[in-house]
């Protein structure tokens, strides 16, 4: 069983590593880019999210907040989802909840491993319509429609949710681990 374990968590922890670090450091900096125009032009950073990714969102949301000034907001109230959903359908509650809430000078980072969630695809969609800057964070295949709406689009090459909804973690806490570092010093 150690041989078994040990063998697994070397396998595994190197699969992280390996998709953590496969990403492109100058879409990073696009995306500090964008999160600092965004608090010069007074606006806010809105994450969006199903399931782990939702966790994620409201992890991320709150460290923008407290740790690098940025004020974010996430969807993750279960009166404004279940609302939402109820009066406008599943697949549309992200898009209504970015109408009601989002502001002109705002970045809109959406979160879906598989990149095919409709409510997230639709909720981009009509932050695209609204002019407002959009970044994506997907898995899966490397087309999935959502990696085709962003300004930036970070995309881990792994089928495992759990792979990739950890690479978009480390990654969006290294955005603000970043800003957090320049604002300090």
């Amino acid at each position: 069983m150690a041989s078994h374990s040990k063998n697994f968590f070397s396998r595994y922890f190197g699969l992280i590593n390996q998709a953590i670090s496969e990403v492109d450091p100058e879409l990073l900096e696009r995306i500090i880019s964008n999160v600092e125009d965004t608090k010069k032009n007074y606006g806010k950073v809105i994450l969006v999210g199903n399931g782990g990714s939702a966790a994620m969102a409201s992890h991320v949301s709150v460290d923008l907040t407290k740790v690098s000034g940025v004020r974010a907001i996430n969807f993750n109230e279960a009166d404004l989802l279940t609302c939402f959903a109820n009066d406008y359908g599943y697949e549309n509650w992200v898009q209504k909840a970015i109408e009601f809430y989002a502001d002109a000078n705002d970045l809109l980072i959406f979160i879906s491993s598989s990149g095919e969630s409709l409510n997230i695809i639709n909720g981009a969609v009509k932050a695209r319509e609204l002019g407002l800057s959009v970044v994506t964070l997907s898995g899966f295949s490397p087309d999935n429609p959502l990696r085709k709406l962003g300004d930036v689009n970070l995309w881990c090459d792994s089928k495992s949710y759990n792979l990739v909804e950890m690479s978009h973690h480390v990654w969006l806490l290294a955005i603000v681990d970043f800003i957090a570092e320049r604002r300090l010093s």
